[in-house]
C-alpha cells in the first residue's frame, strides 16, 4: 500500500522532482533521463514517483512548460513597455528576437534538439500536446492585444509562425552559425510587418 503524504510532503516531493527533473534535462536531455535517476536524487521510492505522475515524460514536459512561462512573463513586460514607450516594428523586432536568444541560453533548452523535442511530442497525450500549442496561442494574441495589429491577421496563423521560427532554431547548426542571428531577425521581422 502507497504511504500517504501530507500537503507539505506532496508539494515538497513535487518540487524536488522538478528540481531534480530540470537538472537531468540540462544534463542528459530527454532519451537519457530516467525515473530511476530522478528519484534517487530525491531519495523516494520509485513507486511514489508514480503517485505524482504518470511518465518521466509528462514531469519533463511541467519543467519545460514553466521554464518557458517564466520567458514569457519576461517577454510581456517587455512588450508592455514597448507599446506604453513608444512602438515600432523594429522594437518589436528586438524583443522578440531578445526571447528567441534567451531561450537558446536556458540550460535545459540548450540540450533540446528536434529529436529531443519529437521524441517527448509523441511521448505525450495528444490533448496535453494540443493544451500546449492554444495555451502559446493565447499568450501571443494577449501579447500582440497591445498593439495596433491588422484586422485581417490571424493569430492563430501568427502562432503558428512563431512555432516555426522555435523549430528553425533546433536546426541552428544546419542554417550555419554564421548568419544564423541575421536569419532569425529577418524571420521574426517578417512576420512583424506582416500583422502591423
Amino acid at each position: 500500500m502507497p504511504k500517504s503524504y501530507s500537503e507539505q510532503e506532496r508539494e515538497y516531493i513535487r518540487k524536488r522532482l522538478k528540481e531534480e527533473a530540470a537538472e537531468c534535462l540540462a544534463r542528459y536531455g530527454v532519451r537519457r533521463t530516467t525515473v530511476d535517476e530522478i528519484v534517487s536524487r530525491v531519495h523516494i521510492p520509485k513507486g511514489t514517483f508514480y503517485l505524482f505522475y504518470k511518465s518521466k515524460e509528462l514531469l519533463l514536459f511541467e519543467v519545460i512548460q514553466e521554464q518557458q512561462e517564466n520567458i514569457n512573463r519576461k517577454l510581456y513586460q517587455i512588450i508592455s513597455d514597448i507599446a506604453h514607450t513608444g512602438f515600432s516594428a523594429e522594437k518589436l523586432t528586438d524583443a522578440i528576437f531578445a526571447f528567441f536568444k534567451m531561450t537558446e541560453e536556458m540550460p535545459i533548452l540548450k540540450r533540446l534538439d528536434v529529436n529531443e523535442v519529437e521524441l517527448l511530442a509523441h511521448k505525450l497525450p495528444r490533448e496535453i500536446v494540443e493544451e500546449h500549442f492554444k495555451e502559446d496561442t493565447d499568450t501571443i494574441e494577449k501579447m500582440f492585444a497591445l498593439f495596433p495589429v491588422k484586422k485581417e491577421v490571424n493569430v492563430k496563423v501568427i502562432s503558428a509562425a512563431f512555432h516555426g521560427i522555435y523549430y528553425a532554431t533546433l536546426h541552428k547548426a544546419e542554417i550555419g552559425e554564421e548568419h544564423y542571428d541575421q536569419a532569425l531577425r529577418v524571420l521574426i521581422h517578417g512576420i512583424v510587418i506582416q500583422m502591423i
